[in-house]
């Protein structure tokens, strides 16, 4: 039986014409509360089911964007295939595009025509760069936005830019085109009026953007790179002990840099030493303080470490391996059927009612093909 929080948005009917990662995530979250998402792939099929093979030959990029799916292929070149997603379109209380630039515009499904045949309609297209300005036509893939917004600018060590190690531009512009979506039907419920959503990964990741740039814009502060330490919070980064295991720790206030002097580092005295007596002083000098951090680390294994922090009630996080993360005892799975068999991954970030549910399967491509066409021609 379907939870309750998986049926919030039964009866709904979606139309995403999506490929990648962005609109794909935002269908999937729409899908998981109960709406009905049919995504529409061309012949060769959505390309991130080529990603990669990693899930006993399926992709996990696929995997994890794609279930609850219903997969129709359609060659929108076709006029017949056009005039079944048209009728779809007729029906639907979403749609969700981001092909390249001007491609649906070109095909005669532009939202501005859409919503004036359908004024119910929601319409979302995701771009690279957002449907105004200079740079609106510009096609754009998750590291290039990286570099664009100026993430990779903050991000890495010293001088060695980092890309962030999961598809962040793509992942931000895929929760914002989910979370305006249901504003939009919010506001529907209301008007009885739909609306046009128009997110772009770069201005998605631009308003992740906003403390270092309100930083440098007011303050004149130019944030470095500093790998697995905060660049203004000292100490608060990620430090080896003997096992060659790293742990990542923080001091928020004075209360907790006194009691981690006391019952971690085994010298109280640090506490008050000039150069240590402030968060300001302790960032000043913080090489001298990651000397003595490092010292008082490497005599003891990780988990005797983190014990000393626990006890002495200071935040810390251990740095994972894959491996770690994998046997995390804090972990809630799902299971999803998938073309390869049924597969466990890491479940949402949400719980409903304190509940872990179970979602649809991710579609072979064009599962639903004839059935759909059948039931829409």
């Amino acid at each position: 039986m379907p939870t309750a929080s998986q049926t919030d948005l039964s009866g709904l009917l979606v139309i995403s014409v999506e490929q990648a990662v962005a609109a794909p995530y935002a269908a999937s979250r729409l899908a998981d509360a109960g709406a009905r998402v049919i995504k529409i792939e061309r012949e060769e099929g959505d390309f991130a089911r080529r990603y990669d093979r990693a899930v006993d030959g399926e992709s996990a990029y696929f995997v994890w964007l794609n279930r609850g799916k219903q997969s129709v292929v359609m060659d929108l070149k076709d006029a017949a295939d056009q005039a079944v997603l048209a009728r779809m379109i007729a029906k639907a209380d979403v749609f969700i595009q981001n092909l390249a630039p001007g491609a649906l515009t070109r095909l005669g499904f532009d939202p501005e025509t859409l919503r004036r045949r359908y004024p119910r309609l929601i319409t979302c297209s995701i771009s690279g760069y957002g449907e105004e300005g200079p740079w609106k036509d510009l096609k754009a893939y998750d590291l290039l936005v990286q570099a664009e917004a100026g993430l990779a600018e903050v991000t890495g060590d010293g001088e060695s830019r980092a890309r962030v190690g999961v598809s962040v531009c793509d992942i931000a512009a895929g929760m914002t085109a989910f979370q305006a979506i249901l504003q939009a039907l919010i506001g529907r419920s209301i008007t009885g009026e739909g609306r046009h959503i128009a997110v772009s990964l770069f201005h998605a990741l631009a308003d992740w953007m906003n403390v270092p740039y309100l930083q440098y814009a007011y303050g004149g502060i130019y944030p470095s790179r500093s790998g697995l330490n905060h660049p203004t919070i000292a100490p608060y980064g990620a430090y080896p002990c003997s096992d060659g295991k790293p742990i990542l720790f923080s001091i928020q206030n004075e209360r907790e840099w006194v009691s981690l002097c006391a019952e971690v580092l085994g010298d109280a005295s640090i506490a008050s030493d000039s150069r240590f007596i402030d968060n300001v002083a302790r960032v000043k000098h913080r090489a001298e303080l990651d000397r003595i951090i490092g010292k008082a680390f490497a005599g003891a294994p990780r988990e005797t470490i983190a014990a000393r922090l626990e006890a002495a009630k200071v935040a810390y996080g251990r740095v994972s391996s894959l491996d770690d993360l994998r046997n995390h005892p804090q972990n809630r799975y799902i299971e999803v059927d998938t073309p390869a068999g049924r597969k466990r991954m890491l479940a949402p970030g949400a719980l409903h009612d304190g509940e872990v549910p179970q979602f649809g399967p991710v579609p072979a491509l064009g599962a639903q093909t004839d059935q759909v066409k059948k039931e829409f021609g």
